[in-house]
């Protein structure tokens, strides 16, 4: 599973965060994003979600054909191949040498869900999720019919949601019944609806809305840095 990785300059170690995609992988505006979160002191790690099924290094377009083979691979992927590919993530940037170990992740449309899955693990402590897509369906993955809402009772991370009042993937009914859902497990959670389409957060395309990014990653990075911490201070050498 190919896994990009942006980190800040610097010997120090850094807090994790594990970034999942949209539907077409790591796009030019998914590597911008990575870089923005990683530029406020944070190493980020942006798995490749179809790795099986396409070549390392595929990106699909924002165009029909682009939107088609992504949304057919969310649905031909099992559900469970998802979870193992977040564990393995979560490996990974445990034990990567610029990373302190404390944990989190975030993720826009399918990397919303990816990214609220991967948070009932454990180890990861906050999670950032922009507009998930398919959590109130339970549609995702192979069959459609995953059991988000089902696990919610297992979500120990704090949990940010972000959502799109406009978007027509996850309606009002949709957007009711997974807060319905927080407040029944009594989750920790974080929730704020604003006037956007959907991917109002991607910086290319009619819907990027400039003004609700820099308010929307504002309350994540808020989150990140109330409960991941700072950086750990590399060890100074003594003098000769």
């Amino acid at each position: 599973m190919r896994t990009h990785v942006f980190r800040p300059a610097g010997g120090d170690r850094f807090p994790g965060v594990i970034l999942y995609s949209e539907i077409y992988q790591v796009t030019d505006p998914i590597r911008r994003l990575a870089a923005f979160i990683a530029g406020h002191g944070y190493v980020v790690a942006v798995p490749e979600v179809y790795h099986e099924y396409e070549a390392p290094g595929t990106v699909l377009a924002y165009d029909p054909a682009g939107t088609d083979r992504g949304n057919a691979l969310k649905f031909a992927k099992p559900v469970a191949a998802f979870d193992a590919d977040a564990q393995r993530a979560i490996d990974f940037l445990t034990a990567h040498p610029a990373c302190s170990g404390r944990i989190g992740v975030a993720g826009v449309c399918l990397g919303g869900h990816l990214a609220y899955r991967a948070a009932l693990d454990p180890r990861v402590s906050a999670a950032a999720c922009f507009y998930p897509t398919d959590i109130h369906a339970g549609s995702l993955g192979e069959g459609r019919a995953d059991d988000s809402l089902a696990r919610m009772d297992q979500l120990a991370a704090e949990t940010l949601f972000i959502w799109g009042r406009q978007d027509p993937h996850v309606p009002f009914a949709g957007r009711e019944a997974i807060r319905a859902r927080l407040e029944q497990v009594g989750a920790r959670y974080e929730w704020h609806e604003v006037n956007a389409q959907h991917a109002f957060l991607r910086d290319e395309g009619p819907r990027y809305d400039p003004a609700l990014f820099v308010q929307a990653t504002g309350w994540m990075l808020a989150l990140f840095q109330r409960v991941l911490g700072g950086p750990v201070p590399a060890p100074v050498s003594a003098p000769f």
